[in-house]
């Protein structure tokens, strides 16, 4: 397919983003990303947070940011003004909030009822705990996710917070997003997309549920096929203190792994399991004969599916990785590139900054046909 230009396929799509933490604010991101308009409304202070600074958060490259103090009339005024020419607004208040400030769903529907609405929540907009506060963990922890990572006799291991946050939250809101502005463009009304994490973590698990239900599960961590319980899908330490994955699943991959560890092992036993804790002992110490560079080099190129255990700052150098710019540096500051990649549009090569605190309050508001300068001079809005 011919490329049409670096533009992304979201071009021309505007979305107010207001203030957060964590996985709207990645979800919104991923969109501008991929070519969307992003109007981040910030906070005067610039709120509350554990993370960098606003103009130093990753999550807000690629964004426009302005401010307006939304418990001001008129600032909310001006937000309403901006929806009329918007298409998605994204908030990740506790429920009722928006509602209390003037803005939401209700209120933009009143000035443009094709908007869709993105709410990120980790409980949802109902249920017992939809009022209650939580974080990443919690949310995991009573989907049974959490319960499933970690080692046998063990406790339950954290996987950071890409399970809850933003697998479960981002990518769930970036597809309800744009399944919904799908439908708003067929029947002229948007929607509220309710995005819980508990239910997209959940949902994440459909796989997992389905070894589950047909008995090739147990319900519990460290001795299932993917969970770490085989000894040919694991991790294993070398020489010199470094780690190996191993993922030789299939018997062809398994066959290729045993070749390259010049093990006798017989490849027809690779599901007994009464015989996995002698493989993995036996695996264990053939790996602590090299180093993990020594086993890499062994391992490029083969089909046995073994890679080794890099860290974040290790990864930009990954001969695979950096071909392909998965990962990069602009100015020093080690960041992901863009994903996915579109057939349609040459891939991005810049990788824009995080704006300042309120850097286009004046361009955006008076694009928009608000008094900027007014409200600027009243302190309801800032100008960096």
């Amino acid at each position: 397919m011919t490329q049409r230009d670096s533009t992304g396929p979201l071009a021309g799509l505007t979305v107010l983003e207001l203030a957060g933490i964590g996985p709207a604010p990645f979800a919104c991101m991923h969109l501008a990303d991929m070519g969307a308009t992003v109007i981040r409304v910030d906070r005067p202070s610039g709120g509350e947070t554990a993370g960098p600074p606003p103009e130093e958060d990753l999550l807000n490259r690629g964004k426009q940011s302005v401010v307006l103090d939304l418990k001001q009339p008129s600032a909310v005024e001006a937000f309403l003004t901006l929806v009329e020419t918007a298409d998605v607004v994204v908030e990740g208040f506790r429920p009722g909030v928006a509602e209390r400030l003037g803005i939401g769903p209700d209120a933009v529907w009143a000035r443009n009822p094709k908007v869709v609405y993105g709410r990120m929540t980790g409980w949802g907009q109902f249920g017992p705990l939809a009022h209650t506060a939580g974080h990443d963990l919690g949310y995991i922890a009573v989907t049974g996710a959490l319960h499933a990572i970690g080692t046998a006799g063990g406790p339950p291991q954290i996987p950071l917070n890409l399970v809850g946050d933003f697998g479960g939250g981002s990518a769930y809101l970036v597809i309800g997003i744009l399944a919904a502005l799908r439908e708003a463009e067929l029947t002229g009304r948007g929607q509220v997309v309710d995005a819980a994490i508990v239910d997209g973590a959940s949902h994440l698990l459909a796989g997992t549920h389905a070894l589950l239900a047909t008995e090739r599960w147990t319900d519990e961590r460290g001795v299932n096929l993917l969970d770490g319980g085989a000894p040919f899908y694991s991790v294993y330490e070398t020489s010199d203190g470094r780690y190996m994955a191993v993922g030789s699943i299939e018997s062809k991959f398994y066959a290729e792994l045993l070749r390259l560890l010049e093990l006798d092992e017989d490849p027809r036993a690779q599901n007994d399991r009464d015989g996995w804790p002698a493989l993995r002992k036996r695996l264990a110490e053939v790996f602590q004969l090299r180093t993990q560079s020594e086993w890499t080099e062994i391992f490029a190129g083969t089909d046995a599916c073994v890679a080794p255990v890099l860290s974040l700052r290790e990864s930009a150098h990954h001969v695979h990785l950096a071909e392909r710019g998965t990962i990069v540096a602009p100015d020093g500051v080690l960041q992901p590139g863009f994903a996915p990649r579109f057939s349609a549009h040459s891939h991005p090569t810049e990788i824009p900054l995080p704006p300042a605190l309120g850097e286009h309050t004046r361009a955006v508001l008076t694009g928009a046909g608000v008094n900027a300068d007014g409200l600027i001079a009243e302190g309801v809005a800032a100008q960096a």
